[in-house]
């Protein structure tokens, strides 16, 4: 169906087939649902209807217009969108969540321009007040847009022109759109909960933003017997029952149910020899690194930390 918009018509009478400009957007009506949904051939003054065809979704509360023509409705449409970019473009420098910290620094006041879109009225609405509830004496968060849909390529140029980072709330851009930021060096976020967008704004402004990290289980080591070498210590005879266990790999070591070691594998034998990485179903022999209270029957659990940008697709 593509944009639709619901209108409460106050004076005259709308029906299929009028130009209308509604804020900064136009179209013509290609049809008018009830509350029913069903379709109706006219709606009048008190007669709320879903409209269909217009080129973009306009925001809550605009007024619509009905005017002679498509000439005049697109020529009313970029009037208004030039105007109103005119209003909310400030000069700045391209930003980053990263490198807003840096700017915080120099001891003067920063301001965080935010591109805010989002799936539905309700999301920006909610998002808009969360982020203006940060701003603080030393960081000042301006909302330079927002709305509802993808992100296009006028909120990359607008972001651009504003030097503001681009927020998508359960929305993505397409792969014109990601060139196009890349090229423009626009900063684009996207999420689909709202409290990851506050808290990584939150942790922006105040220096402690670091990607997401994640554990990935390797592997499951079960220990069968315990080994006293010398000039080695303890070392553990392994069978790997789930996994593999590799040499550089992080380990935790678990006894009855609990936790009583955190830390890495110092070494990893297969007989004799020393390996890199041990598959399932074979045994091997290993140390932990500043750890000798190895027992029989300890379970040994093989992971690595791995570092992402949280996504939000």
């Amino acid at each position: 169906m593509g944009p639709v918009a619901t209108v409460l018509v106050q004076n005259g009478t709308l029906r299929p087939g009028d130009t209308v400009v509604v804020g900064s957007t136009w179209g013509r009506v290609r049809g008018l649902i009830n509350e029913n949904g069903e379709r109706i051939r006219r709606a009048g003054p008190s007669i709320p209807a879903e409209i269909v065809g217009l080129s973009d979704v306009p925001n809550a509360g605009d007024y619509m217009q009905a005017v002679e023509d498509e000439k005049m409705a697109k020529q009313v449409s970029e009037a208004r969108t030039f105007k109103d970019r005119q209003t909310r473009i400030t000069a700045g420098s391209k930003q980053t969540l990263a490198g807003l910290f840096a700017e915080m620094k120099t001891g003067q006041a920063v301001d965080l321009n935010l591109l805010v879109k989002a799936d539905g009225h309700g999301s920006v609405e909610a998002l808009n007040q969360s982020l203006n509830k940060l701003s603080t004496s030393e960081v000042a968060v301006k909302i330079i847009h927002s709305g509802v849909g993808a992100i296009s390529e006028s909120d990359i140029m607008l972001a651009s022109a504003s030097g503001a980072l681009v927020i998508g709330y359960n929305v993505r851009p397409d792969s014109v759109v990601k060139r196009l930021a890349d090229q423009e060096q626009v900063d684009i976020r996207m999420y689909r909960v709202i409290y990851h967008v506050i808290e990584d704004v939150r942790k922006a402004m105040s220096g402690l933003l670091t990607p997401d990290i994640e554990e990935v289980e390797i592997g499951r080591v079960e220990v069968r017997q315990v080994f006293k070498i010398t000039k080695a210590g303890k070392v553990a005879g392994c069978y790997v029952a789930e996994g593999k266990v590799t040499r550089d790999a992080l380990a935790r070591l678990v006894r009855d149910g609990k936790v009583v070691y955190e830390g890495s594998i110092d070494t990893l034998k297969r007989f004799k020899d020393d390996a890199r990485e041990v598959a399932e179903g074979y045994e091997c022999g290993l140390t932990l690194t500043n750890y000798q209270d190895i027992q029989e029957g300890d379970v040994i659990e093989v992971y690595r930390k791995e570092e992402h940008v949280r996504e939000l697709a």
